[in-house]
């Protein structure tokens, strides 16, 4: 058994109006993951949404990850353009080599890509777990849906199985 948390597309272009408050609240609890994580060389996947609509396009500040999160240097990342982060990404494989079974999934939009990933790691006969409160959207229903259908997982609780 070996976690690997995913963060999806926690990026400058969808952070605007009701969507700020929710992704920063996301972040400080993705934020309090990571160094548990980095301490036990658990695999960290940062995954991008490629959307030139929406202003989500390589080397534009709008797909970069907003301000409150940092990917390591030996972090992976993933860019896709569907709604599941595994439909024709390397994320499976990534998942694969990292021996990794158990995702710990976090992001937004919570109804949309976070739990698109969800049933995409289901799928792929993994464990996927959201990290309470670190998923994102804008509308609070919709997060609460998600977590409600969803298996989630609190910090203290994740932290004291990975010890």
């Amino acid at each position: 058994m070996r976690a690997a948390l995913l963060i999806i597309d926690l990026q400058k272009a969808y952070y605007r109006g009701d969507m700020k408050a929710s992704m920063d609240k996301a972040s400080h609890y993705i934020n309090a993951v990571i160094p548990a994580f980095r301490e036990r060389s658990l695999p960290i996947v940062w995954i991008q949404h490629i959307d030139g609509d929406d202003g989500a396009v390589p080397g534009t500040e709008g797909f970069d990850f907003i301000d409150s999160l940092a990917p390591g240097a030996e972090d992976h990342r993933v860019q896709k353009k569907y709604n599941n982060s595994f439909n024709k990404t390397d994320l499976r494989e990534i998942l694969e080599k990292e021996k990794a079974d158990i995702v710990l999934i976090s992001g937004f939009c919570a109804e949309y890509c976070v739990l698109s990933t969800y049933r995409g790691a289901l799928d792929e006969d993994l464990t996927p777990i959201l990290l309470k409160n670190g998923i994102a959207s804008g509308s609070r229903e919709n997060i609460g849906f998600v977590e409600n259908i969803s298996d989630i997982i609190t910090i203290k609780t994740f932290l004291k199985m990975i010890r």
